[in-house]
């Protein structure tokens, strides 16, 4: 599969979570205040929670139900009472167009 595209740079809020699903994947997509855009999956590990309705502070994206914040750069929980990690997919700009494939994970 190939990248698509998920939203425009546009679309995107500082610090604030966007919710998209490409093919049936749920993602959370981040600008951080660095500048830089984020998808990392969008179900909190702990509790089927959707992580875009949490709260983002430098690089993380905190769990609003259970307080589980995980890294934007690679996924992991950086306390409890999540433990696993969420996916973290590669982000390429073309123009406006924020694009992503679904299908690739990014190896961190």
């Amino acid at each position: 599969m190939t990248a698509q595209r998920a939203c425009a740079v546009s679309d995107l809020e500082q610090d604030t979570p966007l919710r998209v699903e490409l093919d049936g994947v749920p993602m959370a997509l981040v600008l951080d205040s660095d500048g830089e855009i984020h998808a990392i999956g969008d179900t909190c590990t702990h509790g089927d929670i959707s992580l875009s309705e949490g709260f983002v502070e430098g690089k993380t994206l905190e769990c609003w139900a259970h307080g589980s914040a995980f890294s934007l750069c690679d996924g992991k929980p950086l306390n409890l009472p999540a433990y696993e990690p969420v996916p973290v997919y590669v982000v390429q700009i073309d123009g406006d167009d924020v694009l992503i494939d679904p299908t690739v994970i990014k190896e961190v």
